[in-house]
């Protein structure tokens, strides 16, 4: 059979105080979880840290990707193009689904409930989150997606035809003045998964291009911080 996947290299930003929750932050196309990490570090002047939530910054595993002519990049999953309007490839994106599940079960295994993970990314990073929870798990606190989309016949709304239970609600956010991923695809995204049942909100960002910025950051984290609330200690 296959061999298991390798584990997945990351940097972690440990929790200030009892670690009760957990966020996995997927980068995008061709950057690294440091890589990540220290671009939202330049954004807020501070790692984004909290006091209870674990925030892991997994790297996807070095692969040939399509859009770059075959030239091997660190992606999370193979596109045959950067378009909303082409098939996805859906192998890679299965294959990279196991070694994300095994990421969301060592934080299972270390005591956090998955209704205490959330997972998200920015460009790739939120489609691929958005393939993992909602196709594989459905049970997770909540996605956010920051300037990403679904291609028109995601496997992600074949999948949500056929669903009956309750769905993790979906944080979306970009800007206008994206040339990468068009605000459009974003938008149209964040319409299919309302009307297939997920509760999405999306924040826009007039004049931002396929980057990220302070407030959109500073948003989501309140966001988190609502989904992940600190939890009372228990009372024995």
């Amino acid at each position: 059979g296959m061999a298991a996947p390798a584990a997945l290299q990351r940097s972690v930003v440990s929790p200030a105080g009892r670690h009760t929750a957990s966020l996995i932050f997927l980068h995008g196309s061709g950057d690294t979880g440091q890589g990540a990490r220290t671009w939202i570090k330049q954004i807020l002047n501070q790692d984004m840290a909290f006091q209870h939530i674990k925030v892991i910054y997994p790297t996807a595993p070095s692969r040939p990707y399509t859009p770059m002519k075959g030239a091997f990049s660190n992606v999370w999953f193979d596109r045959y193009k950067i378009s909303n309007d082409c098939p996805e490839h859906i192998e890679s994106i299965d294959s990279m689904c196991q070694g994300l599940t095994d990421l969301i079960n060592d934080e299972v295994k270390s005591g956090i409930a998955k209704n205490r993970i959330l997972i998200g990314g920015f460009s790739m990073g939120g489609g691929m989150a958005m393939h993992l929870a909602y196709r594989f798990h459905q049970d997770l606190a909540g996605v956010f997606a920051l300037s990403s989309f679904l291609n028109k016949d995601s496997a992600v709304y074949q999948a949500l035809k056929r669903n009956e239970s309750a769905l993790p609600e979906l944080f979306q956010c970009h800007g206008t003045a994206d040339e990468l991923v068009l605000y459009s695809w974003g938008e149209e995204t964040n319409k299919m998964l309302k009307s297939l049942g997920v509760s999405a909100s999306l924040h826009t960002f007039p004049n931002l291009n396929h980057e990220l910025n302070r407030t959109e950051i500073e948003k989501l984290k309140s966001w988190i911080l609502k989904k992940l609330p600190v939890e009372a200690p228990n009372a024995n």
